[in-house]
Parts: C-alpha cells; structure tokens; sequence
C-alpha cells in the first residue's frame, strides 16, 4: 500500500488511546527488522531517518526504505527525525518522506513558530504532515546535545500558544526523557502530570522523544560480549504506558536498536571468531532488533491497530 502520513497514524492513536512506535533506521537489516516486527504484531509504524542517517546512506536508503514500506500491509509512514532547517525538511518532502520534525527547540519561541510555520507551510501543500518540538530533552542524539543543566520541561501555556502560532500537526514535548542509553541511575522521573496538563489543552497526537527501554539484560549481554556501557537505564515500561494514556501517541525508539545489533554482532563473533559471512552475523541481529520491536509494539498498545 501506498506510504501513509504521520497524522493519519498518530490521529487514530490519540483518539483511541494508544501509542505508535517511531523507529530509526540505517540499513536495510534494521527496516526488515521494524517493517516484520509491524507486520507479525499488526501495527502502524513510522520508520524515522535521522539526518545522520540521511548521510549514511543517502538515497539509496530512502529508496529501498520507500520500496519496502509500499510492501508492507500495515500503514507505514516515512518519518524525517530531528530536521535542522526548512532546506533539509523540503530535501527530504522531495525524497518522498511523508512527515517531517523540524527542530527549532533550542530558539527562542518567536524564532522556533516562524521556523516551523514555514516548514508546515511547504509540507501541508504537498500532503506532508509536521512534528515540531518546545522544551528541549537532555543527552545526545544525531547532532542534537544538550546537557543537563539545560534541559527545560514543556509548558502547557507554551505548547497552547506554540501550536496554534505553528500549525504543527503533532509535538514533541519535554516531559523528563533524555536521549540516548546514558540516563543516569534509577529509573528516570517522568512528568506525567505535565503531561495531563498539556493534552488537556491541545487535541493533537503528543511525541515523546528519549523513549528507548534500554533493558537491562540486553545492557549484561552487551557487557558480557566485551562492551563497556555503565549506569545504562532507559524509560519504564509503566511509564510509557501511563504516557499513553494521557495523550503519547508517538514514542521514539532509537538506542534499543543499536543496542540489540550490538549485543547480537558481538555475541556472534565472540561464540564463532572464524565467522566472515555477513548473512550470519547481521541475521542474527536483525532476529534480535525484530524481538525487541515487537514487545516495544505490545507495550504501547499498537499491537493489533494496523
């Protein structure tokens, strides 16, 4: 089936109650393991780029992204994650994405309406749909670096004002989520009555960026297989969960992904040091990416939607 936009996803989560994931890609192992993982759980799925994926692996990317999304029977809409500028977010309208972020977060309010209004101006002309983003998460993603100390949570009042000056379709809000595996020790506070505040005055699908799991036992694993990530923890099942109820309808998946291929690819060539097949050292990864998605699907109730 044709790709599908962001809102006619996100719409239909908001209003019935249930979240979607949005899940970065670079190869094609990884868009097999996303696309499969919709198609075995039922679930509408966005397939983000980061810019960074972007250059990695150019057009050749997008197209095979493109192909095998028309393939699937499960709506699958093209997502551009973190857009830097209107030039970018119109390269990739071009391209054929079917939703665009632009990333105005680190402006000043005036700065970040005019920005994306811009954005939503050319996109919504030609069918695309917009996610724009107020407060700013802490940690590192892509280009995107922001420390703690200048992390700001999302105000209801802003997020009211921002998306009426805009025109965004749906928003990314800053809520106690970080990017990245690195959130600290413990289990990170969510704001989730912030969260209450803001969909209480606004109808539209909200985005929760920084939302990997980050399990602990794929973080032993990857340890066991001779990595090195300390004082790894990510967001609570239950969190997400309480997320979604209160009006998440996007939840942006990145560092579980990485994770599972690492973890895979390590344990395949520390079981076999002789192996030089990529078949079966990427397989095996993309086996463990398709698990992880499909229980990520299962906990934001998206199992079953598509």
């Amino acid at each position: 089936m044709p790709l599908v936009t962001g809102s006619s996803i996100l719409d239909a989560a908001r209003a019935g109650g249930y979240g979607v994931g949005a899940f970065n890609t670079n190869n094609m192992e990884i868009t097999q393991a996303i696309l499969e993982a919709a198609e075995a759980t039922r679930s509408p799925v966005l397939v983000a780029v980061s810019e960074g994926g972007l250059k990695y692996g150019g057009k050749t990317l997008i197209d095979m992204v493109i192909g095998m999304g028309r393939e699937a029977t499960v709506p699958v809409c093209l997502h551009l994650d973190h857009g830097s500028s209107f030039e970018s977010c119109l390269r990739t309208i071009r391209m054929g994405f079917t939703s665009v972020m632009i990333d105005k977060s680190h402006e000043d309010e005036a700065t970040n309406i005019a920005e994306t209004k811009r954005v939503v101006e050319a996109a919504h002309a030609v069918g695309v749909t917009v996610e724009a983003e107020i407060g700013r998460l802490g940690g590192v993603e892509e280009h995107v670096v922001v420390a703690e100390e200048d992390a700001i949570l999302t105000k209801p009042e802003e997020a009211e004002r921002f998306m009426a000056g805009s025109g965004a379709d749906y928003l990314a809000i800053a809520i106690g989520t970080s990017h990245g595996a690195n959130k600290g020790k413990g289990r990170p506070y969510i704001d989730h009555k912030r969260i209450r505040e803001i969909a209480a005055l606004l109808p539209n699908p909200l985005v929760m960026h920084g939302a990997s799991g980050v399990p602990a036992e794929l973080v032993a694993r990857l340890n066991a297989a001779g990595g090195d990530l300390k004082d790894a923890s990510g967001i609570h099942e239950d969190d997400v969960r309480e997320a979604v109820k209160h009006g998440i309808a996007k939840i942006n998946t990145d560092t579980d992904l990485r994770l599972a291929m690492t973890v895979a690819v390590r344990e395949v060539l520390g079981a076999k040091p002789k192996e030089f097949d990529p078949r079966k050292i990427l397989g095996p990864a993309r086996d463990l990416m398709r698990q992880v998605i499909e229980e990520r699907m299962h906990v934001f109730g998206s199992a079953g939607q598509g």
